[in-house]
Order: structure tokens, then sequence, then C-alpha cells
């Protein structure tokens, strides 16, 4: 069983950045890949980024491509989500997943977070 926090929430302009993190606890995040979707008021869930944890493969929603990266801390079992020229579009609550495998597919993720909200103002 894995546990996952998020943080890093908040309100910004447009043009700014945040940094999301989600830590995992009960047990480490091990083979698993670790994605980050976001679901907007009235939208479904989406899809935005991952990583394999072993390895760090990386891989991006293309609206997200060369404004978002996502990395991983080995020592501290812990997932962020670096998000600069941020636009009003990328409002919505942002969670955290752990699948078994690397995929885009929400499906295919079996541990979820609570969700972070990030607001982007004009």
């Amino acid at each position: 069983q894995v546990q996952l926090v998020e943080s890093g929430g908040g309100l910004v302009q447009a043009g700014g950045s945040l940094r999301l993190s989600c830590a995992a606890s009960g047990r480490t995040f091990g083979n698993y890949a670790v994605g980050w979707f976001r679901q907007a008021p009235g939208k479904e869930r989406e899809f935005v980024a991952g990583v394999r944890w072993t390895g760090g493969l990386t891989y991006y929603v293309d609206s997200v491509k060369g404004r978002f990266t996502i990395s991983r801390d080995n020592a501290k079992n812990t997932v962020y989500l670096q998000m600069n020229s941020l636009k009003p579009e990328d409002t919505a609550v942002y969670y955290c997943a752990a699948s078994p495998y690397v995929t885009m597919l929400l499906r295919d993720y079996l541990y979820w977070g609570q969700g972070t909200q990030v607001t982007v103002s004009s």
C-alpha cells in the first residue's frame, strides 16, 4: 500500500511558477511510475506528466511540454512538478498517483493522493 500526499498548490498570476510535491509513505515508490493528473471544474481528469521511478524516464502531455518539469528525489521518496509560465487554463486540482508501469491512462494508476488546488489568475 502506498499513501500519497500532495502539497504546494496555491494562487499565482499568469506567467508565474509553482512547484508541487508528492510524498509517498507506507512503502517506497520502488518500481512504480508516478504521474501527475489534473481536473478542472466540469472536465475529466487528465494526465499531465509522469516519471518512472527506476531510470527516471519522463513523459508529458503536449500542452505542458517546455513549461512543466517532473522530477524525483530518491532519498526523500518524493516527486515534484515544477510548473513555469502558468496559464489560466492550467487552473485545476492536481493529483499525483502511482502505477506499476509507465502509462498515461488514469485507469492504470492504483494509488492516488487527495489533490492540491492550483489557481492561475489572468
